[in-house]
Order: C-alpha cells, then structure tokens, then sequence
C-alpha cells in the first residue's frame, strides 16, 4: 500500500484578533504536520460574512507568519487567489448539500430557535437546544416548506441517532450517540452554508489527513466524520482535540481578551519566540516557559505528551 502523505491544515476564522489560544493550537497543528514530514495548509474559514471583519484576514495570515508557522499550500503559497478562502467556495458547497438532498440525507426546516428550546423533547447539548426533528420528513422541498408555513427553511442533516465512534490521539476512544446531537444545520435560512458542510467538504476536497483543534469541537468531529461518509470523501485519518486556553485570571480565552491579542502582543514589542515558548510550556511540549523558535520544537514534539498547563502572563 503507497503511504499517505500527511496533510495538516490551519484555519484562522477572521472575525477578531487572533489571541494565545489560537496561538498554541496553530502551533500544535504545525509541529504534528512538521513532525512527520508532512504539508501544511492555510484556509481562511470566512463563511460567516456578517461576523468577519475587514482587514482581519490578512492580519490573521501576518501573526501567523511572525509565530514562524509556514505553509506549503494556501494564501501567499502560490495557490490562485481566493481557492482557499472558504468565502470563495460557496458553489462548491451548494453542490455537495444538493448531492445530499438528492439521497434523503437533508431536510427542509422551518423551525426557529425558539420553537426548537420550546420543544419539550429538546434538551441542551454543546449547540444550544437539541432538535428534536420535527421538520424531518415534513416537506419534500425547501419551496413546499416556504409556501406552506410563510418561513424560508434551512437545511438539516439526518443525522442517524446510533452511536457514533472515532478515535483521538489525546482523549483515546470518544464515543457519542447521535441522539444527543440531532439533526444539524447544513444550510443557513440566509443563505450560508454552516461551519460543519464546509469544513467536512475543504477537508475532504483538500486530501487533510490529521486535524487538531480544541476540545469544545469534538461534537464537530462526529457530526462531520458522517457527512465525509455521505460525500463519498476521505476523512482525516488522525484526530486530536486539545483543551482549551485559560486566561491568566482562569477565564476561557475569547477574541474579547484584546490585551492578550497576537497584535496587542506584538505591538508591546513581545517577540515571537516568547510567545511560541509559552504556548509550548502550557502544553507540556517543553518542561519550563523559555523564548524558543517554533521550528526547534519539531524534532521532540509528541502529540502523545501534551499536557495542559496554565498559561504564565506573558
């Protein structure tokens, strides 16, 4: 069997300032790619137009240059401009929801968030509300569903409520019944694709072979691991979901920590190799916080190791 070239990816979402926590996933992603060799690309997941603010994009590509993180394919690697913007696919998305809608895999809902926490059968999981289904079977077409309750509808995912199963390289076996997710949206009454079509089909579409992401999308991966089975493409081989950055003061980090912001960061004249040895000491890639150039981590990184450590102030 030909081995598979190893493809890892990052994917800055340009809707605020680029902050620590983003900082150390982006470094973890490189190094595991590095690591074995392999290539890495830049997407810029923009899709939600009304939350992505002018200028952050390239700010966002900028600290990640200065971390000292590279890519071979994407933005400033010789790839045509916009191919690797997600902005930029929306045809391509459209179609892979049509291929689903053909096979009976999505559904017109007319459903609002209110009347999905209104529903008595619809408890909270890592989204809000579970949906319960209730358009599922209703309407034969989006068209159908609007002319008859007055409502443009989303499109949903069917998802099947069995269980669900993958293994990670941190966390070891993760297995969720697709009961306790529901039926996702795949497409936005505004006519938006959602974070979890786009993501499976640019991963897919793009050869990704690992991902590594925080801990609060692990629910992602099982909804998205089911469409890569229904497009007819391949998954990732390899998972790792991290634990998310606290703040200083214990908090989540948040694109509101403005102060703890790549750009805030630099501006204080706070250079790179503190930042990436910080990051690295909150994970346990090396033993104590010291100023360090994210390419003299690769050869001793260990997804296997990683720790989660407070993160000292910079």
């Amino acid at each position: 069997m030909p081995r598979i070239e190893t493809r890892g990816r990052l994917a800055p979402t340009p809707s605020g300032w680029l902050h620590l926590g983003n900082a150390r996933s982006f470094l973890l992603a490189w190094l595991w790619a590095r690591k074995a060799g392999g290539r890495v690309i830049m997407r810029v997941e923009d899709i939600d137009l009304g939350r992505v603010k002018e200028g952050l994009r390239d700010q966002a590509l900028e600290d990640i240059a200065w971390l000292g993180l590279d890519w071979d394919d994407g933005p400033h690697a010789g790839d045509p401009p916009g191919e690797f913007d997600q902005s930029m696919r929306f045809a391509l998305y459209r179609r892979q929801l049509d291929k689903l809608i053909s096979m009976g895999k999505a559904y017109p809902c007319v459903c609002s968030r209110k009347d999905v926490e209104e529903a008595s059968s619809a408890p909270h999981g890592d989204d809000g509300p579970i949906y319960p289904g209730t358009c599922r079977g209703k309407y034969r077409t989006a068209l159908e569903a609007e002319e008859k309750t007055g409502v443009k509808p989303c499109w949903r995912y069917a998802l099947n409520p069995g269980e669900h199963a993958f293994h990670d390289e941190i966390k070891g076996d993760v297995r969720v019944a697709g009961a306790t997710l529901g039926d996702f949206v795949l497409w936005r009454r505004d006519a938006l694709p959602s974070y979890q079509l786009a993501c499976a089909v640019d991963d897919g579409v793009m050869g990704v072979t690992q991902v590594l992401r925080g801990d609060d999308l692990i629910l992602s991966t099982v909804r998205q691991l089911a469409l890569y089975r229904d497009f007819g493409l391949t998954p990732p081989q390899k998972w790792a979901h991290v634990p998310l950055m606290k703040a200083p003061d214990g908090r989540r980090l948040a694109k509101r920590d403005g102060d703890l912001s790549l750009k805030a960061l630099r501006e204080k004249g706070v250079r790179p190799q503190r930042v990436v040895g910080l990051c690295a000491y909150s994970c346990g890639v090396i033993a104590a916080p010291r100023d360090i150039a994210a390419a003299n981590l690769v050869e001793t990184f260990d997804i296997h190791g990683l720790k989660d450590r407070p993160m000292p102030s910079p």
